[in-house]
């Protein structure tokens, strides 16, 4: 009875306990475990051995979690409308592609985890979008390309960036620099053989850089690093310190890390691979003092030189010395040369000129410098007169026109259908610029007045053939509407463009405007007619000689044969033989037969086996003598 009045109170309660459900059930994919009782939704699908996105997804998570599965390439629909999604997990799949502006619409996320899988290369499109982004993890993948825009939607939000474990040879270091918010960057065991100086002189929130195996023999001094002169490991480090980890690299200890040395730590797990005397021995064991550089020595240089005017000249100069030298030159007029429109200097020591001229003789100065000093040396270089044009000989045997095998033709319809039939496909010929007349070393070149260009300083052509990659740079005045092209090589295809160079009235800055470009093709050399190579001349006489000897040797042979058939066989010299007589003869054992008619009187023979007798059918016979 005790039991009656209780389950009345507990029955006015039993609609309380269970309220009705408010929020919408939404679908959940095959596989996965979805949170969906209150905001923020989740969509857990770890090791659901999934092989694509599914497409079943609510698109108001705030989570999703696919790390673990087989999904292959991320598509440009499958996280299409996720708006809300704040944190996204593709981490240990196997995706090697994902599709430009797959993100583009995860304008909140804040972490996106794509480590563990097979990227190869992210470029400037796949990350679009991702303007909120906080967290980016890309280790363990084959990325062995970071495109220089990469990053940029999310340059100014990134805190944490983990590029750790692949095969980055080099990164968009310029990119890399605009991160001002990022306070961890994980760089290690990667392919790196180079920092450029003042790479993390703008990260000023960085509080850990991992360079930990890859390929550094030196690590330049940073602002960022004078900024936060403690470098220690996290534990016990304060606040304030910067996390430099750089253990596992070929460290080459010289002067040029005398400030890394200088700075306090508290381990000692980076090694000095080199030079040998230091080799294998702990980075912070080594004294300042054994951090020493050699200065340069210059062990080879080209001796004079002498080049005719319009011909190219390498000009070389080799150095030793620890750190390796840089190898710069200075003109004869005492300017610093570099890359430019007539000369081309190489990491090597060498300097090209492309094209003498008359001006560039004199003395030009190698300077080989590094941490420890400089060297120079002198190269003398002499530039002589123009060489004579190329002659094009003829092979019809009549005289060129006007003297000159040279002269300046104008192509025939023929001729210039047949080049254009044997030449690539190139850039169209424009209107703005002809080549007229050319022969086989030079071609007249015309252009239109560019005045409605203002400023013009001068016209600049560019040419090469078909048979290399130089590219040949021509400074033409600005008041010139032709120029003659004198030391092309015959019968090659020329791609040729005219260029105004004027002064940019908004910039003030030197701009270049195309007038237009051009193709065309040199006369091929020709042979003189009646006048044959000399190895032709030479294999002739040799033939000609061999037959002679020969024909020689058979007459000699005929006549032998003849004398012997006239000489009855018997070699000459000695007296002939009687000529036979047809006769009827007949064997006898040792005794003589009588012919049948009385023969003439004649010596008698002896015979001591076989005898023969003869009878002559002549109407006389006279027996030869013994």
């Amino acid at each position: 009875m005790a039991i009656l009045p209780l389950l009345l109170c507990l029955l006015p309660l039993a609609p309380a306990s269970s309220p009705p459900q408010l929020a919408t059930p939404s679908l959940c994919p095959r596989r996965c475990r979805c949170q969906t009782q209150s905001l923020p939704l989740s969509v857990l699908c770890p090791g659901a051995g999934l092989l694509f996105v599914p497409p079943s997804l609510d698109r108001r998570a705030a989570e999703l979690r696919l790390a673990d599965n087989f999904i292959a390439a991320v598509r440009r629909r499958d996280l299409a409308n996720m708006t809300g999604l704040l944190h996204l997990s593709l981490s240990r799949n196997t995706i090697r592609h994902v599709a430009a502006g797959a993100f583009a619409d995860l304008r909140a996320l804040r972490a996106l985890h794509l480590d563990g899988n097979r990227l190869t290369s992210l470029g400037e499109g796949q990350l679009r979008g991702l303007v909120n982004l906080r967290h980016l993890i890309l280790s363990n993948n084959q990325l062995a390309a970071l495109a220089a825009g990469a990053l940029d939607d999310c340059a100014e939000t990134l805190e944490d960036l983990d590029l750790s474990y692949n095969n980055l040879e080099q990164l968009p270091w310029e990119a890399l620099g605009r991160l001002g918010n990022v306070n961890t960057l994980g760089l290690d065991h990667n392919l790196l053989a180079s920092v450029p100086a003042g790479a993390f002189s703008r990260l000023h929130k960085l509080a850990r850089l991992d360079m930990t195996s890859n390929r550094l023999t030196t690590i330049p001094p940073d602002p960022l690093f004078s900024r936060l002169p403690l470098l220690a490991r996290p534990r016990g480090s304060p606040a304030s310190a910067l996390v430099l980890a750089f253990g596992g690299n070929p460290l080459h200890c010289n002067c040029e890390l005398v400030w890394l040395r200088r700075l306090a730590r508290e381990d000692d797990l980076e090694a000095c691979a080199s030079p040998p005397a230091l080799g294998g021995r702990y980075f912070w064991a080594v004294g300042e003092e054994e951090f020493v550089c050699e200065p340069p020595v210059v062990t080879h240089r080209s001796p004079p030189l002498a080049v005719p005017a319009g011909r190219p000249a390498a000009l070389r100069c080799r150095a030793v010395g620890d750190p390796e030298p840089h190898v710069r030159w200075v003109s004869p007029q005492g300017r610093l040369l570099g890359n430019s429109s007539r000369a081309r200097a190489f990491p090597n020591g060498t300097l090209e000129l492309l094209i003498t001229e008359p001006t560039d003789g004199g003395i030009f100065t190698c300077i080989a410098a590094n941490a420890a000093g400089e060297a120079t040396a002198a190269v003398e270089l002499t530039v002589g007169p123009p060489p004579p044009p190329q002659l094009a000989n003829s092979t019809s045997c009549d005289p060129p026109r006007d003297g000159d095998p040279d002269v300046l033709t104008p192509p025939s319809a023929a001729s210039a259908s047949a080049s254009a039939k044997a030449a690539d496909p190139g850039p169209p010929a424009d209107r703005g610029v002809q080549v007229t007349e050319h022969g086989a070393t030079a071609a007249l070149v015309q252009w239109p007045d560019q005045r409605p260009i203002p400023g013009i300083r001068m016209y600049q052509i560019q040419y090469n053939s078909s048979a290399d990659d130089i590219l040949v740079y021509r400074m033409i005045s600005a008041d010139s509407r032709s120029f003659l092209l004198t030391d092309l090589a015959t019968g090659r295809t020329y791609d040729l463009c005219v260029l105004a160079v004027y002064e940019d009235s908004t910039t003030g800055l030197t701009a270049t405007r195309p007038v237009g470009c051009a193709r065309f093709s040199t006369e091929p050399t020709l042979q003189p007619c009646g006048v044959p190579h000399a190895p032709f001349l030479g294999g002739t006489m040799i033939i000609a000689l061999g037959g002679v000897i020969v024909a020689s040797v058979l007459v000699f042979i005929f006549v032998l044969l003849m004398r012997y058939k006239v000489h009855g066989g018997q070699p000459p010299g000695k007296p002939k033989a009687p000529a036979p007589v047809s006769s009827v003869c007949s064997q006898t054992n040792g005794t003589t037969q009588a012919p049948s008619a009385p023969p003439e009187p004649s010596a008698p023979r002896a015979h001591t086996m076989v005898q023969l007798d003869c009878e002559p059918w002549g109407p006389s016979h006279e027996p030869t003598g013994p």
